[in-house]
């Protein structure tokens, strides 16, 4: 089981939008360096909505190459469109990734039935262990703990991030699915909170700003010791605000930009983080002593 802090690596671009991957190298081996548990490359952190299918497959197969086997490399390969998610899927897998994440069919509004049907045709058709990506705020679906419960009798579907950011779930999932099933927490202001409930990890956005502490964190917190992981949490507060501050990722790659590891570079629809939340930004990277 993949288990612990888990990035939501940005995709580093130039100014010109297009993808560099000797930033993205450096990141990579930043992130193993500072104790980062795995990679997920191409998830919503990594602008998969901005990504034509050839740059998806280039970053998560540059991303396997760049890790060389030392962590875990987790791509994202979900859809609205349960023949393109095979496809992606499919070449992640031929791309050496470890496994894949995969968010629910976004703007479509599918039954349950719908979700159950989608997330089982991936999982027969390609060879590669699956997790499951509920994330209503942005897809406008939520796949019920039932629902969750019924995929994971499916031999490749292994655990779900959840990024409700309701906590109940952790119960509710664990008593439908078992202890084999990987549960893993997308809503890092209740990372330590889930994982001391007895999470899996967290899929993290915070940990691109602040990998050692996201990864001390979720170890404290895993291992039950609550006092070490709430102090940690404590110093990581206001990132998990503020990098919210815009919509994800813009306020993190400025962030990782401030800390001179990316150029300034995003895409439309997305812009740059707008100036009025440098301060804020900044002075949670304070707090959280990734910057002076």
């Amino acid at each position: 089981m993949i288990q612990g802090s888990i990035v939501a690596l940005v995709t580093p671009m130039h100014e010109n939008g297009a993808i560099d991957r000797e930033s993205l190298k450096k990141l990579t081996e930043y992130h193993i360096e500072q104790g980062t548990d795995a990679l997920v490359a191409v998830g919503t952190s990594g602008e998969s909505a901005t990504l034509d299918e050839e740059e998806h497959i280039d970053v998560i197969r540059s991303v396997v190459d760049f890790a060389g086997g030392r962590i875990p490399v987790i791509a994202g390969t979900g859809a609205n469109s349960t023949a393109e998610a095979i496809t992606l899927t499919r070449r992640a897998k031929q791309a050496g990734a470890d496994a894949c994440l995969i968010v629910t069919p976004y703007y479509n509004k599918p039954t349950q039935e719908g979700l159950y049907l989608h997330h089982k045709a991936i999982a027969e058709a390609v060879d590669i262990p699956q997790i499951l990506y509920n994330v209503p705020g942005r897809t406008a679906c939520d796949m019920l703990p039932e629902t969750v419960g019924r995929l994971s009798r499916i031999a490749k579907i292994i655990g779900v991030k959840e990024a409700t950011g309701d906590l109940s779930r952790i119960r509710k999932i664990r008593d439908l699915t078992g202890g084999g099933f990987a549960i893993y927490t997308g809503d890092d202001a209740t990372s330590c909170e889930f994982c001391l409930l007895g999470g899996n990890g967290t899929i993290t956005v915070t940990g691109n700003v602040a990998p050692r502490l996201v990864h001390e964190m979720i170890v404290a917190a895993m291992a039950g010791d609550k006092e070490t992981a709430l102090a940690i949490d404590a110093k990581l507060a206001d990132l998990h605000k503020y990098l919210f501050i815009q919509s994800n990722p813009i306020p993190v790659k400025w962030a990782v930009a401030e800390m001179g590891l990316i150029d300034k570079g995003i895409r439309l629809p997305l812009t740059w983080l707008t100036e009025d939340c440098f301060d804020a930004v900044r002075n949670a990277m304070c707090k959280a002593e990734v910057i002076q």
